[in-house]
């Protein structure tokens, strides 16, 4: 699927999301990860939806965060819900990072973008990290890469993708970052949780 199509489909479930019954989904992770920063400036959630947790998080530890995200509603109920924070309606492959950040996460959000535009968004991602920034993401946690597809629990068309663990490591390395953990956190599930930072 294109990040477009992308974008409709959470456009039908954005106020789903409102109210989700798991408040904890992801704080553990995104709190070890915030260990990691040296700086707590700007920081950026890629994929940010319309529940806001993760931008409450972010404003507690003292970070100025941005959100962006495909789809529209999303964007619009986030903005409803933090007025102050600046959120971008954008697809991640063709924006423009407008500065270097300390935090940039991408919870359950760029494993969307088509398996071709991986790479180069992860490189994107990297080289708008500030000396010591930090990445949190999460990819589906195969040896090798590849598509694939699925209705997901909010019954709409999805379109995941994977470059793999080993490719995924070589990569970071290769755009100026190390892997700071690596946590398979629904096991034997293969959503896998990742944080890296720029040297």
């Amino acid at each position: 699927m294109d990040p477009e199509a992308i974008g409709r489909s959470y456009d039908q479930i954005a106020r789903k999301w409102q109210d989700l019954p798991n408040k904890s989904y992801g704080i553990a992770q995104f709190e070890r990860a915030i260990q990691f920063t040296k700086n707590r400036g700007a920081a950026l959630d890629v994929g940010c939806g319309s529940e806001g947790r993760m931008m409450d998080l972010l404003l507690h530890h003292g970070f100025q965060p941005e959100g962006l995200d495909v789809s529209a509603e999303m964007i619009a109920l986030a903005r409803a819900r933090h007025p102050n924070v600046p959120f971008h309606h954008a697809d991640i492959s063709q924006w423009n990072f407008p500065r270097k950040y300390d935090f940039i996460s991408a919870w359950d959000s760029t494993w969307h973008v088509p398996l071709q535009l991986q790479e180069p968004v992860l490189e994107k991602i990297s080289a708008s990290l500030a000396p010591s920034g930090v990445h949190l993401f999460t990819t589906v946690g195969f040896d090798e890469p590849g598509d694939h597809g699925d209705s997901g629990d909010m019954g709409i068309p999805l379109a995941y993708g994977t470059l793999g663990v080993r490719r995924l490591l070589e990569l970071l390395s290769k755009f100026g970052c190390i892997c700071r953990h690596l946590e398979y956190d629904q096991w034997p599930e293969k959503h896998l949780v990742v944080i890296a930072q720029k040297l």
